[in-house]
């Protein structure tokens, strides 16, 4: 369905009234701004708000803690000994997957180098890594050094994808064509869900089911597409994926990370793994003997016992997740982006292009422009009240969150640009 937009608050205070899913931005802190009014907060694609009730989830585990000391490991709503056993739902509807295919656990990049330690395999003739140029910092250097560790250079071994040249984002034949013509060498496609930089969210079913039919795993971080677009990780036969859960899942800086690992991998005593007692066989664990009986599916890849009080403000997160609705979420935030597009490109006195795809099946909630006198313009924006946020050398980047987010919150923006002056 195609939306007629308009330019007047009016238009957008509507469009909020008619929300089925406004009252949820009154679950959230929404950050003060310099001169005392809520700010304009469009950063969630880098950290999420905090749900107001994060501080009574940590609270109740603390006085678990207080009352019950080592007995809150089995006793009381949640036992230690199992917590991680309730995120196992409500994300599996997150990222499209079964409850036995995930597990919340660690952080992000170690859940990458964990997963990459069972699913990087290369041999001499097979070992390269298929990945996005430019992708996110941390996702490079766990490649690069995984390739170290198994004897390869990385200039030879990582092949990156790249634009063609005057194009900011990745067509999807190109990156198919990639895969066949590195077919006998290839070992793993790992990539973003969608690229941190541009937006654009990859074509994973096809990259996956390409990667698998030149005998290669496909896996993908998903640290900016979890809780922010739909997800069918289990039916695109992916073989694993990580996230973070700070930015559209607000489980706080540093939260806890996610794992999925495909079923078909469950059972399967050929993949090496980094083992600890936590992924043991649960009913044996406190045996305390040698010898690692993963548990079946992703929770075999645990390390640890879960870290509780971090884990808290993620629960209480997933169920506002679990009361909204993957659906109903991302339906709202193709509006909502849509509208920021739309009024952003009324915008005739700036130069603004927005590298991000136009079409909505590639992207999620973030936008990315590149704008002419970006900072100048990024910190005007800031002094007018919007969190957004700088990506070096030259975007700015705004990401309406369906969550938190309203319609006039993009029309305040777009009022506040049309006062800019160079």
């Amino acid at each position: 369905m195609v939306h007629q937009f308009e330019t007047q608050l009016s238009y957008a205070q509507a469009l909020d009234e008619q929300d089925e899913l406004k009252h949820f931005r009154e679950r959230f802190h929404i950050p003060q701004a310099d001169n005392g009014e809520p700010a304009i907060y469009m950063c969630g694609n880098s950290l999420g708000l905090q749900p107001k009730s994060a501080a009574a989830a940590v609270a109740h585990e603390l006085e678990q803690w207080a009352q019950m000391g080592v007995e809150g490991h089995f006793r009381g709503e949640t036992p230690w000994f199992t917590y991680h056993k309730a995120f196992a739902e409500p994300l599996a509807k997150v990222v499209g997957a079964k409850p036995d295919e995930v597990v919340a656990m660690n952080v992000l990049t170690v859940n990458l180098h964990l997963m990459l330690v069972s699913f990087y395999r290369p041999t001499a003739t097979r070992y390269k890594i298929i990945t996005e140029a430019g992708a996110f910092p941390s996702d490079q250097y766990a490649l690069e050094s995984q390739v170290r560790f198994h004897g390869f250079d990385p200039d030879a071994a990582i092949v990156e994808l790249k634009p063609r040249a005057g194009e900011h984002t990745l067509r999807t034949e190109d990156i198919l064509q990639t895969i066949a013509e590195n077919a006998d060498s290839l070992a793993l496609v790992m990539m973003g869900g969608i690229n941190y930089y541009t937006g654009q969210v990859f074509n994973m079913q096809k990259i996956t089911a390409k990667a698998h039919e030149v005998g290669a795993v496909a896996g993908f971080d998903l640290a900016h597409a979890a809780g922010n677009v739909t997800l069918a990780l289990h039916d695109w036969d992916v073989d694993f994926a990580v996230w973070c859960s700070y930015k559209y899942m607000n489980a706080g800086p540093g939260g806890v990370s996610g794992v999925f690992v495909h079923e078909r991998h469950a059972e399967n005593t050929d993949l090496p793994r980094f083992a600890g007692w936590w992924g043991h066989s649960e009913k044996e664990r406190f045996q305390m003997k040698k010898g690692f009986k993963p548990m079946y599916g992703a929770a075999g890849w645990q390390l640890s016992n879960a870290p509780v009080l971090h884990m808290a403000p993620y629960k209480a997160s997933l169920a506002i997740f679990e009361e909204a609705g993957m659906s109903r979420l991302t339906a709202k935030s193709r509006l909502l982006t849509g509208y920021l597009a739309f009024l952003l490109g009324q915008i005739e006195h700036i130069k603004i292009e927005i590298i991000t795809p136009e079409d909505p099946a590639q992207r999620g909630c973030q936008l990315s422009m590149i704008v002419e006198n970006g900072r100048q313009v990024f910190d005007y924006l800031v002094s007018n009240g919007v969190i957004g946020d700088w990506r070096e050398p030259n975007v700015i980047r705004l990401s309406p969150v369906p969550l938190y987010n309203r319609f006039e919150d993009v029309y305040r923006i777009y009022e506040i640009l049309t006062r800019f002056k160079q």
